[in-house]
């Protein structure tokens, strides 16, 4: 993500750096009217919005979305912004760029994670951020410990504002066959013989009688119980008994 220069079409290696004086000059053109000078602070701050949004853990796909939002974020501090509050331009704006981010990212996920959730995994990435070395990233014992929330919810908040993947997604592809995620996940439930098993009780069942096949469907497919299949089938809950025990056998000898 840091390695990205276009953004949003702007090339953000080419974006003006500007002096605090010169920024204190475009401030004061903007605020009586000069739509030129706006311009040219707004563009002269993207640098601005750029690092604040690499302070998240965002996708690739999601990053031209961010930046606009965090532009947002530029914009209205740009336009409350009072010379008399005695504060660098950029020390006023990160806040509310963070929180416009905040608000995108919270209210735009495919699944929802509550607030406070996300509020753990946002102090737990700056944690890493700061407990992170050239040589070895921050542990997750050592974030838990450093932001004083448990393991375990440090470890829920940070897989809660991971990105979902798609099944199919790819993970290899050697010019010829592509290997997708759901290839790659283990299936304890549809093994080959849980599903020859499944195709003898099908073959199994198909050789029981009408009147047996609608009892086992009713009783063991759909739940109910035998005096509920008793007043569907039109028989007695005794009848019903005796036809499902000897279904059952059936099965058992065919199986």
């Amino acid at each position: 993500m840091s390695s990205k220069v276009v953004i949003c079409g702007v090339n953000t290696a080419l974006l003006p750096k500007l002096k605090g004086k010169e920024i204190a000059e475009l401030m004061t053109k903007l605020k009586s009217g000069d739509k030129q000078a706006r311009q040219m602070f707004i563009f002269s701050n993207m640098r601005l919005v750029l690092s604040v949004v690499q302070r998240f853990n965002i996708s690739k796909d999601n990053m031209d979305d961010v930046f606009q939002v965090g532009c947002v974020g530029l914009i209205k501090a740009m336009e409350n912004f009072d010379e008399g509050f005695n504060v660098k331009f950029s020390t006023y704006a990160v806040p509310m760029i963070i929180g416009e981010i905040r608000r995108f990212l919270r209210d735009n996920t495919s699944v929802r994670v509550s607030r406070s959730l996300r509020d753990i995994a946002y102090r737990a990435l700056q944690s890493r951020e700061k407990l992170s070395t050239d040589t070895h990233n921050a542990r997750v014992e050592d974030i838990a410990k450093d932001i004083g929330v448990s393991l375990s919810d440090v470890l829920c908040a940070l897989d809660a504002i991971s990105d979902p993947i798609s099944l199919f997604e790819p993970v290899y592809n050697d010019g010829i066959d592509t290997v997708m995620v759901m290839e790659q996940i283990k299936d304890t439930t549809n093994t080959s013989e849980n599903l020859i098993e499944h195709v003898a009780l099908r073959e199994a069942i198909s050789k029981l009688g009408k009147r047996e096949r609608d009892i086992l469907r009713l009783r063991y497919f759909l739940g109910k119980t035998q005096i509920e299949i008793s007043e569907q089938v039109g028989i007695s809950q005794a009848q019903v008994s005796r036809l499902e025990k000897n279904a059952l056998q059936e099965l058992k000898k065919s199986l």
